[in-house]
């Protein structure tokens, strides 16, 4: 049985990402890290929490043994907007926090899973049906951090032999947390407006395609992928996986399915419309398909449904 770290536990993934992992290998054998949020009830009362900076490259070091840890799942990061205003302590996150657990993974044979993103891509790459190996050219600093952190656990298993894997995450949706500062946030936002004010007013324009996911989908391609035996898999990170793709205009006519009296504005952010218009409109997933058996099972359709479900519950119990 693994023993799992999760670092950025108290993030948009890293929740549901836990408990998913304590539902599977058992909530003792899953150690929730976290530092720059407070914990939720959900995280500290199913199971053993730590607060832990990732940065702190001797604290991380001595709980890998401490714990008696295998595997981590290291989610601890600045988003693309956020690290677009702290850029230096973007790079101090995102960098330094990913050298010290593969670090540590090195001196204590662990396997380590690695979040990349979309933002690894840039306006060079091709923005359609964009190739797994392809140009990556990103112009902010959160993509520049994450196709260097591939680059990073790619060179840890040559070197050394870290079996570090990775998915380039497209935007990602989910009615458990918050979204932390990232271009994609609208799709969450407007689930709630949808539900509280029957109208949003976004900060994307209303065309800007982007490839998104259900969170279920991304806890599952993290877990399904670093399952997968390693005779299968070709690539090691940066494993392009889609769900779905859509602009924020056929999001609000789907939600407008479910709840017709809902509206939708426009007031762009500058900022995040010009990383979103940086990043691809569609990735082929293929070799994600491939390799290791890949598959959503959330359309935009099925998705709406569940989230609106949800958040309903949600707000009428707050």
């Amino acid at each position: 049985m693994p023993r799992i770290l999760v670092t950025g536990a108290t993030g948009q993934i890293g929740v549901e990402l836990t408990l998913a992992l304590r539902e599977c290998y058992g909530a003792d054998n899953v150690i929730a890290a976290g530092h720059r949020r407070e914990p939720s009830g959900s995280l500290v009362h199913t199971g053993p929490y730590v607060s832990l900076d990732v940065r702190d490259a001797a604290a991380l070091d001595a709980l890998v043994p401490e714990r008696g840890i295998t595997v981590i799942y290291h989610l601890a990061a600045l988003l693309s907007a956020v690290a677009e205003e702290q850029p230096l302590q973007a790079w101090d996150i995102n960098m330094n926090g990913l050298l010290n657990v593969l670090e540590s993974a090195r001196k204590h044979g662990c396997q380590v899973f690695f979040p990349s993103s979309i933002a690894a891509f840039g306006p060079d790459t091709p923005p359609f049906d964009t190739p797994q190996d392809t140009v990556q050219h990103p112009s902010t600093i959160y993509g520049i951090t994450k196709v260097t952190g591939e680059l990073l656990c790619d060179y840890y298993y040559r070197r050394y032999g870290v079996d570090a894997r990775g998915v380039r995450y497209p935007g990602l949706i989910s009615n458990q947390v918050l979204p932390g500062g990232g271009t994609t946030d609208y799709a969450v936002d407007i689930f709630y407006a949808a539900v509280r004010q029957r109208h949003y007013d976004c900060f994307l324009r209303a065309g800007t395609q982007l490839d998104m996911m259900y969170m279920p989908d991304a806890i599952q391609a993290a877990i399904q992928l670093m399952e997968t035996d390693v005779s299968r898999l070709t690539h090691r990170n940066g494993f392009n996986v889609t769900a779905m793709s859509f602009t924020p205009a056929q999001l609000a006519a789907a939600i407008q399915q479910h709840l017709p009296d809902f509206t939708i504005s426009y007031a762009i952010d500058p900022l995040r419309q010009a990383i979103a218009d940086s990043w691809p409109r569609h990735m082929d997933d293929s070799a994600a398909r491939a390799e290791w058996g890949w598959q959503p099972r959330y359309d935009v359709a099925a998705m709406v449904t569940d989230m609106l479900r949800h958040i309903t519950v949600k707000l009428r119990n707050e």
